[in-house]
């Protein structure tokens, strides 16, 4: 734990804000807190060759999940892997290409989908970097495993690659709606399969990540972001009934309060572009929230990202939260900037 950090602070304060739990002090991870803003992570990554290498070497991703820890004394640890690792367990082909990204071979028209032979062995070195994390855990800190939700993931799967507006999995969802379905519903399959694993092996917590979310109109947003998130956290809730889920919908914008209120997740994560309290006012009363935090306030610091972080926090004073950003952190984030914020949160 941060010396900045109250000694009357919850056992597991990430834990406690996700079961409800009100504490003075926000607890606080964030998104991407394992990535390239750390000089660490940059050597350790160098050194595997490539970052696919790195997510199936157990003891690297591991020590990687431990870096921003070690440095920063966060309330959550996630999990180091990526979610395409879902789409290569069904049979889908990954690579990564130097500076460019993660590639896939593209589903096109002529793509025989039935040909997608799942291989869920694909997910057993994730499970083992899991353990290995556990084993080494600070009590205090709760851990987060992770998915892509089945849009975010079939966009990737389609294209092949990311891309500007979805255009080739949106085109598919209109054209070919029950093939399209098909898809989200293998997707599906894996990806409780996957955070099911993922529990086993000792995650405390999960959070679908629907980063593409904002792509969709509010009708396709109802078929394939709430309907489908809705049958993978009731399944998992099945299987284990006791794990908090967090979903986050990225540009969900005012379609938020429908994903919160029918999906079944436990908390939210709000992205940067919402309004906290009109989020506060359209969520359902109790439930727990994350993030708000806009990653380029994190970049400009001092009273910019001050003046953010209270805004925030005056916003969600009577709910659940945890101080988290509303996307990724950005790799030339400073690190002195992460550890202003991190103190700046825990003494105020």
């Amino acid at each position: 734990m941060s010396p900045d950090a109250p000694s009357d602070r919850p056992a597991k304060p990430l834990m406690a804000v996700l079961r409800g739990e009100r504490p003075a002090v926000p607890p606080m991870w964030l998104m991407r807190q394992a990535g390239r803003y750390l000089p660490e992570y940059r050597a350790l990554r160098a050194d595997k060759g490539g970052f696919l290498e790195l997510v199936y070497d157990s003891p690297a991703a591991a020590e990687v999940t431990l870096q921003p820890l070690r440095r920063f004394g966060f309330d959550g640890a996630i999990l180091f892997s990526d979610i395409l690792i879902v789409p290569y367990a069904m049979g889908q082909d990954l690579w990564f290409e130097a500076g460019e990204g993660p590639r896939l071979a593209p589903i096109l028209a002529e793509t025989d989908l039935s040909a997608l032979t799942p291989d869920y062995s694909r997910f057993e070195a994730v499970y083992e970097t899991v353990r290995q994390v556990k084993a080494a855990l600070d009590p205090a800190v709760t851990f987060l495993g992770f998915a892509g939700s089945p849009w975010t993931v079939a966009t990737y799967m389609v294209a092949g690659q990311g891309s500007k507006d979805h255009g080739l999995a949106r085109r598919m969802a209109y054209k070919e709606p029950d093939r399209f379905a098909a898809l989200i519903d293998a997707i599906i399959d894996a990806t409780v399969v996957y955070l099911s694993g993922q529990i086993d092996a000792g995650v405390e917590a999960v959070q679908l990540f629907d980063s593409w979310a904002g792509s969709l109109s509010p009708a396709q947003f109802q078929r394939w972001v709430i309907e489908p998130n809705k049958r993978i956290v009731a399944q998992l809730k099945a299987l284990h009934p006791d794990i908090p889920i967090i979903g986050f919908p990225k540009g969900a914008g005012a379609k938020l309060a429908d994903y919160a209120a029918q999906t079944g997740v436990d908390a939210v994560g709000v992205d940067e572009t919402i309004d906290p309290h009109w989020a506060n006012a359209a969520l359902p009363q109790g439930m727990p929230v994350q993030g708000n935090l806009d990653p380029l306030a994190l970049i400009a610091g001092g009273r910019a990202v001050e003046e953010a972080v209270d805004r925030i926090r005056a916003a969600f004073a009577d709910r659940p939260h945890i101080m988290n950003l509303g996307h990724g952190i950005l790799p030339d984030t400073p690190i002195a900037h992460v550890e202003a914020l991190i103190s700046y949160v825990r003494r105020s």
